[in-house]
C-alpha cells in the first residue's frame, strides 16, 4: 500500500493543507470536554466562580486574607491587587502563572479564615504565633485532602465576600455560562469547517491518484508486447484497472480523514486524560488492550479472504466476458446449462467470501459498542467513589468519559478502516505489479532512423523464434527480402508459423534469434513508433472501434481528406455497403465492429490500411471473409494501389496469391519452398499438396 504514495507527489502541498486542518480539528475537539467541565464545575456548581482569586475584594478581607498567609505570599497577593477605593481592591491583570500562584496562597487562607469563622473567632484577636501553627496544621491538612474541597471551600468564600459586596451572583453565573457557550459553539465551528474542509481536500487528492493510476496502468498496458499481454488476462487488467484503483481512492479518501486524525486526536486524548489526575488512567489501558486484541484477531482471520476477495472478482469477469463474447456459439451447442451452471459456481464462491468478511466486520462493530459502553459504566463507578471521596469533580470526571470515549473513537475510526485496508491492500499490490512490470519490448537508448532513398525494403536474416516460457522454437532460420513494390505470400498449414512471422515485423514480439530489417536498419534499433509508422497492419481478425465508419478509416490517418478515405474505401471494395447506409460514412460502428458482417469488417480494416499509405502493407489472413468475386477485385485494386510498396500477405487460399512475385511455403516453422506459383508447383510437394486440395485439374493445368 506504501508504493503509492510515491504517485502522490503532485499533491503534496494538499496532503500538508490537510494536516494542518487535521490540527486544527483535532485541537477543537479536545479543548470541548474541557469546556464541558468548565461548565459544570465552575458555572453550575460553583456559580461562575473559577478560582479563589476573586476580581473584586474588600480590604479589610483582603488584609485579614495575608494575615493567614507567608510574608512572601502576602506581599504578592497585595501586590495584585490596586489600591482601595471606597474600600474595595481590584484585581490586576495577571498572567495565569501568577493566577494559580495567588490561587494557591488565598485558597489555603480562606480555608483557615472559615475554619476560624465557624468557631466564633476574630483572627484580629489571634497571636501570631498561633497563626503559624494554624497555617502549619492548615498545610498538613491540605496535602491529605484534595485540591477539589479547597477550591470548593475557597469558592464559598469568595460568594460571600461578592454578596457582602452587593455583587449581583446570578449575574456573574449568567455571564460565565453565555460566554463559556460561546467559546464552545465557536471551537464546534471551527471542528466543522476543518472536517468539511478536510473531507473536500481528502476527496480532491484521492480523485487525483485514481485519475493518475488509471492513466499510468493505461499507458503500462499500451506498452505491453504479446508477451506482457499474455501474462496478464484481459479481464484482471480490466479489474486492476477499475476496481482496483476504486479501491485505493475510496481508501485514500479514509485515509486524510481518518488514518491521520485518528492518531492526532488519540494522543491528544490520552495527553488531557494524564493532565486530568483523576486516577483513573488504569481504565484507559484496559480499554485500549481490549481494542487491540479485537482489531488484532478480526485482520489475522480476515486479511486472508480479503487476499482471495479481488481473485475471485477476476475469475467472475472473466467468466462474464468469455460468456457475452462467445453468446451465439453457446447458444448454437445449445450449453446455456453449462455456462449458467459455470457462472454460478463463481458467483456463489465470491458471495460467500464476501459474506465472511462482511459478517467479520459485523461482528466488530457491537463487540466495540460493548468495549464503549463498558467502560463508560466503569469511568461512572470508579468516578462516583472519587466525587463521593471528594478527590474528583462531576465536570472533570465527565471530561475523563468524553476524552476516553475519543480515544476509544480514534481505535474504532482505524478499525473501520480495516474494513478496507486489506482489500485496497491487496488491490495496490495488484496495481503495483502491473506498473513494476519490466516490458521486454523496449525504445533503443539511440534510435536509428533509415535513409530516405531506401524505402520498404523487408528483410529477415536467420530468424527464429520461441514464445516466451515455451520450449520448442515456432519459426527456425527464416531468411528472406522483400524488396519496393515486391508482393511476398505466405502460405501453410494451420500452426505453420505464417502469423507469427508477420507479427514480428511491428515488434508485438521480439525474435529470438536473428534480425529483421526495414530499409536496411535492424528493427530493434529503429524509435517503434517510426517503425510502426511505416506499416499498414491488417489482422487476421478485424477489428473495429466504436464511432463512425469515417472515424475508423481515419485511425491511422487524421489528415486524410475525404476524398481520400472515399478511395481507400473503393480499392477496399467497401463503397457498395457505404453507400448503402443512410448516414454513409457517419454510419456507426458498434463496439468492435458488431455490428457489421465479417466481410465488411475485413474491407473496413483493409481500407483503413489504405488510408495510412503506409511502406509496407501487412495483412495477416485479410482475405479469407471475401467471396472470391470480391476478393479478386480487391487484390486487382490493390495491385495498383501498391505498386510503390511492399506488400506482405498470409493466405489459406492459393487463388489470392496466385499473382504474387514470391511465395514462401512453411511447414512447422520452415521454409519448404520459396518462389512463383509456378516454380512451386514444380518444385514444392508442400505447395503441390496445398493446390491439389484447393483447385481443381483444370486449373492446376491452366
Amino acid at each position: 500500500m506504501l508504493k503509492m504514495l510515491k504517485y502522490m507527489k503532485k499533491s503534496i502541498g494538499w496532503i500538508v493543507l490537510i494536516v494542518a486542518l487535521l490540527f486544527v480539528q483535532a485541537y477543537s475537539d479536545l479543548a470541548l470536554p474541557e469546556y464541558t467541565s468548565q461548565i459544570v464545575d465552575t458555572g453550575i456548581q460553583q456559580k461562575g466562580i473559577p478560582d479563589a482569586v476573586p476580581e473584586k475584594i474588600r480590604e479589610t478581607t483582603l488584609n485579614g486574607l495575608t494575615m493567614l498567609m507567608e510574608p512572601d505570599d502576602a506581599d504578592q497577593v497585595t501586590a495584585a491587587y490596586t489600591e482601595a477605593e471606597d474600600g474595595i481592591c481590584e484585581l490586576k491583570d495577571i498572567r495565569d502563572e501568577e493566577r494559580e500562584e495567588l490561587n494557591d496562597s488565598l485558597g489555603l487562607a480562606m480555608m483557615v479564615s472559615m475554619t476560624l469563622s465557624s468557631e466564633g473567632i476574630d483572627i484580629n484577636q489571634v497571636p501570631q504565633e498561633q497563626i503559624q501553627m494554624m497555617l502549619e496544621q492548615a498545610d498538613e491538612q491540605k496535602e491529605q485532602i484534595s485540591d477539589s474541597i479547597v477550591t470548593q471551600m475557597a469558592v464559598t468564600f469568595v460568594q460571600q465576600e461578592y454578596a457582602a459586596m452587593g455583587e449581583d451572583l446570578d449575574q456573574i453565573q449568567m455571564n460565565y455560562l453565555i460566554r463559556s457557550g460561546l467559546q464552545m459553539l465557536g471551537l464546534a465551528l471551527i471542528s466543522m469547517l476543518a472536517a468539511v474542509l478536510v473531507t473536500f481536500l481528502a476527496s480532491r487528492v484521492a480523485a487525483l491518484l485514481g485519475h493518475d493510476l488509471r492513466n499510468m496502468v493505461y499507458r503500462k498496458v499500451i506498452s505491453f508486447s504479446s508477451a506482457e499481454m499474455n501474462h496478464f488476462s484481459t479481464a484482471s487488467l480490466i479489474t486492476r484497472s477499475t476496481n482496483d484503483i476504486q479501491q485505493v481512492q475510496m481508501l485514500m479518501t479514509m485515509v486524510f480523514r481518518i488514518v491521520l486524525y485518528a492518531p492526532i486526536i488519540g494522543i491528544g486524548g490520552i495527553t488531557k486524560v494524564l493532565e486530568t489526575e483523576s486516577g483513573m488512567t488504569w481504565i484507559l489501558a484496559v480499554a485500549v488492550a481490549a481494542l487491540a486484541v479485537l482489531i488484532v484477531t478480526l485482520l489475522v482471520v480476515a486479511m486472508p479472504r480479503f487476499r482471495k476477495l479481488q481473485t475471485l472478482i477476476d475469475r467472475l469477469n472473466l467468466i462474464t466476458r468469455e460468456i457475452l463474447t462467445g453468446l451465439s456459439v453457446i447458444r448454437a451447442f445449445s450449453t446455456e446449462k453449462h455456462e449458467e451452471e459455470r457462472f454460478e459456481e463463481a458467483n456463489h464462491r465470491l458471495m460467500k467470501t464476501n459474506l465472511f468478511v462482511n459478517r467479520c466486520m459485523t461482528f466488530m462493530m457491537p463487540l466495540m459498542m460493548l468495549i464503549m459502553n463498558g467502560i463508560s459504566v466503569l469511568i461512572v463507578y470508579v468516578g462516583a467513589h472519587h466525587i463521593d471521596e471528594g478527590a474528583l469533580q462531576v465536570g472533570d470526571m465527565m471530561a475523563f468519559i468524553q476524552y476516553t470515549m475519543q480515544i476509544i473513537m480514534a481505535f474504532l475510526m482505524i478499525s473501520m478502516l480495516s474494513v478496507m485496508l486489506p482489500r485496497a491492500s491487496v488491490s495496490a499490490n495488484r496495481i503495483a505489479e502491473i506498473l513494476d512490470t519490466e516490458v521486454s519490448i523496449r525504445e533503443p537508448e539511440q534510435p536509428k532512423k533509415p535513409s530516405e532513398d531506401r524505402k520498404g525494403e523487408v528483410a529477415f536474416s536467420h530468424v527464429s523464434f520461441r514464445y516466451p516460457g515455451a520450449e520448442e522454437e515456432v519459426l527456425h532460420d527464416i531468411t528472406f527480402t522483400a524488396k519496393k513494390g515486391e508482393t511476398v505470400a505466405f502460405i501453410g498449414s494451420t500452426g505453420s508459423g505464417k502469423s507469427t512471422l508477420v507479427n514480428l515485423i511491428p515488434r508485438f514480439f521480439d525474435v529470438t534469434e536473428g534480425a529483421i530489417c526495414i530499409d536496411g536498419v535492424d528493427i530493434r534499433d529503429m524509435d517503434i513508433k517510426d517503425l510502426r509508422s511505416r506499416l499498414g497492419y491488417v489482422p487476421q481478425k478485424g477489428v473495429l472501434f466504436s464511432g463512425t465508419i469515417e472515424s475508423n478509416l481515419r485511425f491511422g490517418a487524421q489528415e486524410a481528406s475525404m476524398e481520400e478515405l472515399n478511395k481507400a474505401a473503393d480499392i477496399a471494395q467497401a463503397s457498395e455497403f457505404i453507400a448503402a447506409k443512410d448516414d454513409g460514412m457517419q454510419s456507426p460502428i458498434a463496439q468492435s465492429g458488431t455490428n457489421v458482417s465479417g466481410g465488411q469488417k475485413q474491407r473496413l480494416s483493409i481500407a483503413r490500411a489504405v488510408a495510412k499509405r503506409p511502406e509496407i502493407y501487412i495483412f495477416d489472413d485479410s482475405f479469407s471473409a471475401l467471396d472470391y468475386k470480391t476478393d479478386a477485385a480487391l487484390r486487382q485494386a490493390l495491385k495498383k494501389e501498391t505498386s510503390e510498396a511492399t506488400t506482405l500477405i498470409v493466405a489459406q487460399r492459393i487463388s489470392t496469391i496466385l499473382h504474387a512475385d514470391k511465395i514462401m511455403v512453411l511447414d512447422n516453422g520452415n521454409v519448404v519452398g520459396s518462389g512463383t506459383h509456378k516454380e512451386l508447383l514444380e518444385s514444392c510437394e508442400v505447395y503441390q499438396q496445398i493446390a491439389k486440395s484447393q483447385l481443381s485439374k483444370e486449373e492446376l493445368e491452366a
